[in-house]
């Protein structure tokens, strides 16, 4: 990160010829001990870099020597696709539920007998019209 940083900062250098440390805060949300940290080895790293109290000026050459220049990132390689996930160890299927609250189930619930009550609610998923028969 503090590579990609101090390389874009001498990329800023080199096209506009300064940059203000308040331009490097807000370009990169930097702290004050970072900005610190980035002044201290753009100054001691590259002789052609002078602060003017407001920010950093490149009183050099067009561009720096390639001894000077920060080292050559990486190019960014391709993340390898995911490894396929092993099977799941359950089938998956997807579920349809269906709730039917009826109205004065509790009070029907008491007054039946538990077999009778369980045959009605069966009777219910067969044929819903079924409910206004098993409620009279």
């Amino acid at each position: 990160m503090f590579n990609e940083v101090l390389s874009q900062t001498i990329a800023m250098l080199h096209e506009h010829g300064r940059v203000s440390y308040r331009a490097l805060t807000r370009q990169f949300a930097l702290d004050e001990d970072y900005l610190a940290d980035l002044k201290d080895a753009l100054l001691y790293a590259y002789p052609q870099v002078v602060d003017d109290g407001r920010g950093l000026v490149w009183s050099g050459d067009a561009a720096p020597s390639p001894a000077l220049q920060p080292p050559a990132q990486p190019p960014a390689q391709a993340a390898p696709p995911p490894a396929p996930s092993p099977p799941p160890e359950a089938e998956r299927r997807q579920l349809t539920v269906l709730f039917c609250d009826l109205v004065d189930s509790t009070v029907l619930a008491s007054q039946l007998d538990p077999e009778d009550l369980r045959e009605g609610r069966a009777g219910l998923s067969r044929d819903p019209d079924a409910g206004t028969h098993f409620m009279r």
